[in-house]
């Protein structure tokens, strides 16, 4: 392929790397990683509610990584009330899995800026092999496709497995019983798995530039190997 192809190939996949970097920094401080309802499984029992009286005791929920927002709906009104997950939350959440989660999409913000650097690097620099050549771009942009997987499995996990929503539901609440009606994933989610998808992306770019995938024999050189071996 010629240079100047190569050059907007990487140029390309930099800037892709770039914009994920931007997205995922800007999905961690929003609280939009998950909305849903809530219902008040205390105060419909104890009407009997149901069609729609039962919608005086839905209220909503959403939340992010950091800190979010219930409305509290008992048949008497919605009452809206902040909630921070440091450290109001810590004892009642799997926070081993929540802290993992954050670290994981701090790597992420890491490796995409580290690939952008290497890609425009190998655009208009002279780069030499290992981690500055075409190894290093496959590396960092597997790195940052894996953790945009675990980000997904981790946080999917502690929201459908640990039934996050209806633990946030239930802080300090001593006379009612709040169960989850709905939930699903919101655009802060999506932007993670887009940015996995764009990493994925990223090295179909590498392979199309002309670079083998590392660790991978090109059939020339299997061919030679085989020459020599039978020389001796």
């Amino acid at each position: 392929m010629p240079a100047q192809q190569k050059k907007v190939i990487f140029c390309v996949a930099g800037l892709l790397s770039f914009a994920c970097a931007l997205c995922i920094a800007a999905a961690i401080g929003t609280q939009l990683w998950i909305k849903g309802t809530i219902l008040c499984k205390t105060g419909a029992l104890l009407v009997n509610a149901t069609g729609q009286e039962l919608e005086k005791f839905i209220g909503e929920i959403q939340y992010g990584l950091f800190y979010g927002e219930r409305v509290r709906q008992c048949g008497l009104g919605g009452r809206p009330f902040q909630f921070s997950f440091f450290p109001d939350l810590l004892k009642i959440i799997p926070a081993s899995i929540h802290v993992s989660v954050i670290l994981f999409c701090t790597v992420l913000i890491v490796f995409a800026l580290i690939g952008t650097g290497f890609f425009m690097y190998n655009a208009f620099g002279n780069p030499y092999e290992t981690l500055h050549g075409p190894v290093g771009l496959y590396l960092w942009s597997f790195i940052s496709w894996s953790c945009g997987c675990l980000i997904m499995i981790l946080f999917s996990s502690e929201v459908k497995i640990h039934h996050l929503s209806e633990k946030i539901a239930n802080y300090k609440e001593g006379n009612f019983i709040f169960k989850t009606n709905s939930e699903q994933f919101s655009n802060s989610f999506w932007i993670i798995l887009v940015c996995s998808l764009v990493h994925f992306l990223n090295v179909l770019l590498i392979r199309l530039a002309g670079f083998d995938f590392p660790f991978s024999k090109s059939k020339d050189s299997e061919t030679v190997t085989g020459a020599v071996d039978l020389m001796y």
